[in-house]
């Protein structure tokens, strides 16, 4: 008699692994429908950049601080000559460099300087500056979680945004100028 009444709770036991199954999928597709997979906050927005000491892709025996870009706001643009979606992001990079109004800086990202070099020379230098980290530990300083990848850092280098994934002509108008202008506006 113990046998028979086990036997239909052990015929549930699938069914209800598959309805727990189910569950997750439809909970998994709401919240990819209402969550951004790009958006990752970071924890450094509103705080100091890391510090920082990179040498010039130009001419690396000269070495590009935290301090000496404080003064002014800046964007800093993570990329890599390996970076598939650093090309796709390239040519909006080259048409808004002069738009922004304050310096690009481009980080490459565990890249071969000889090859980050060949990858602007060929495909244009829309940055001001371009400073390279080879080994990619500055980069876990900032949370940098690949390329690309790009920061606004205001005048006292506070990281005020973050933008995972290529930057496009709309990310561009609806985030990154109405920041700068407030940075410009408020004189940081």
């Amino acid at each position: 008699m113990n046998e028979s009444a086990g036997k239909p709770v052990a015929r549930l036991v699938p069914l209800i692994a598959f309805a727990a199954l189910v569950a997750f999928f439809v909970v998994g597709l709401v919240w990819n429908q209402t969550h951004d997979a790009r958006f990752v906050p970071s924890p450094l927005i509103n705080k100091p950049a890391p510090a920082f000491n990179l040498p010039r892709l130009e001419n690396p025996t000269q070495l590009v601080s935290k301090a000496n870009l404080l003064g002014q706001p800046y964007l800093l643009n993570v990329f890599a000559s390996w970076c598939f979606a650093c090309a796709e992001e390239h040519p909006t990079l080259m048409a808004y460099r002069d738009r922004f109004g304050i310096p690009l800086i481009g980080y490459d990202y565990k890249d071969a300087p000889a090859d980050a070099r060949g990858w602007l020379q060929k495909h244009g230098d829309p940055y001001h500056e371009v400073i390279t980290d080879q080994s990619g530990e500055t980069a876990l300083d900032f949370g940098i979680y690949g390329a690309p990848e790009t920061y606004l850092i205001d005048a006292q280098g506070i990281i005020r945004y973050k933008h995972i994934g290529p930057l496009t002509p709309a990310v561009i108008a609806k985030d990154i100028e109405p920041r700068i202008r407030e940075l410009k506006q408020a004189g940081a």
